[in-house]
């Protein structure tokens, strides 16, 4: 008998302008949505550039791309630039997508509609599994997306991604309808698309995993030299920074205080493939941080950042007591809604005004405050009435003021 199954299809990557003019008219006329997805190389390289853009709408099929080769994506943002995209975790790659002019109109995040459903499991291949019954292999998501030739199979898992996307979205729009959810969750998308990016931390080089056991005003000022030195390398490079030396390896050489080049260079714990390739960089960072006069505090800015919760009993009991009733109701709401709290309203944000509530506590005050600090209409509707109901009734729990014996 002969053979039954068929060939394994040829996934071919658009890697010019011409390929990209002659796809995106091929997708301008097709209908509906798009399903886009990006795939990098985070873990690799330093930037969270675009190396794969998938693009698959109805009618019109699926496409690859190669991002670097092609640069000017024009062509594509004019073919879908007036139609709904169709993302899974789209805050991941919305980024990526911006570095190359290619800006959504509005999107439907499937990840953010499973979550506001109360779907148990939101990664893409659950959610495709969980609504068309299909199974996704997975094998290929923290692959290094920069590698060329890309191999067919990464090709095929990364064709796969939105080859369902667009079906994936139209049962979660239906459940999202039948939840009464639509609205919300148009909110919640559009907050999505228009996020600004995070502002530059004051003291990135504080994130150093394994700092808190540097001890000393100098000693910081060592491990912030290194933290930079490391860091323009990498940019220089391309290379994911914890590739080119671990933090635990650059904390090693913070704590052990080498007299010499030659010590650093025997530290069994420096390790990484640039420790000992960049010896001189990473020498000249010490000696750098051991002169400096402008040395750290022991402590970060603390800028608007609130003590952690476990010390509000102590440090501002009355808040204390705001917080754990306002969490008990918000967490009740959410669980009517069927989905996770933090997306009903983020843990920060009631932290905040519980914190420093409004001087008449009233629900209007409070949705004033947390609308302020960024929530959407349908979590300040949801939530505000019943802040403020949980703040009275804190009253009655909260600790008397210990009295002034003066």
């Amino acid at each position: 008998m002969p053979p039954t199954d068929h060939p394994a299809p040829e996934y071919v990557v658009i890697a010019d302008a011409d390929g990209l003019r002659e796809a995106s008219a091929l997708l301008a006329a097709g209908n509906g949505p798009v399903a886009v997805d990006v795939e990098r190389a985070s873990g690799f390289r330093y930037s969270q550039r675009a190396y794969l853009i998938q693009v698959f709408r109805r009618g019109a099929g699926f496409f690859l791309f190669d991002p670097p080769p092609i640069g000017d994506f024009a062509p594509l943002q004019a073919a879908i630039g007036d139609v709904e995209w169709v993302l899974h975790a789209a805050s991941q790659d919305l980024p990526s997508l911006r570095e190359l002019a290619l800006e959504p109109p509005s999107i439907f995040d499937t990840e953010l509609a499973a979550r506001l459903l109360g779907h148990e499991r939101v990664g893409l291949g659950a959610v495709v599994e969980d609504t068309l019954g299909i199974t996704l292999a997975k094998a290929h998501s923290a692959a290094d997306w920069s590698t060329r030739p890309l191999p067919q199979s990464w090709l095929e898992y990364a064709a796969l991604d939105v080859e369902h996307l667009i079906d994936v979205r139209d049962v979660l729009a239906a459940e999202l309808a039948e939840q009464s959810k639509t609205a919300l969750a148009a909110e919640e998308f559009e907050a999505v698309r228009t996020r600004l990016p995070r502002p530059v931390r004051e003291d990135p080089w504080r994130r150093l995993s394994g700092l808190h056991t540097v001890r000393g005003r100098r000693s910081l000022a060592v491990a912030r030299a290194l933290w930079i030195a490391r860091e323009e390398y990498a940019k220089a490079e391309d290379v994911s920074p914890g590739r080119l030396v671990p933090d635990r390896s650059l904390i090693a050489a913070v704590l052990a205080d080498p007299a010499s080049r030659q010590e650093l260079a025997q530290l069994k714990d420096f390790t990484g493939r640039a420790s000992r390739s960049q010896l001189d960089r990473w020498w000249a960072a010490i000696e750098s941080g051991r002169a400096t006069t402008d040395l750290p505090s022991e402590r970060g800015a603390g800028g608007d950042t609130l003590p952690p919760p476990r010390a509000w009993a102590d440090r501002n009991p009355e808040a204390d007591a705001r917080l754990k009733a306002a969490r008990i109701a918000v967490e009740a709401r959410a669980a009517e809604m069927h989905m996770p709290t933090e997306n009903l309203l983020t843990p920060d944000l009631l932290r905040r005004v519980a914190w420093a509530p409004p001087s008449d506590g009233s629900a209007n005050s409070i949705g004033e405050a947390l609308a302020g600090l960024g929530a959407r209409p349908w979590q300040i509707e949801e939530t505000s009435q019943r802040i403020a109901d949980a703040f009275v009734e804190s009253l009655q729990v909260a600790p008397a003021a210990p009295e002034d014996d003066s």
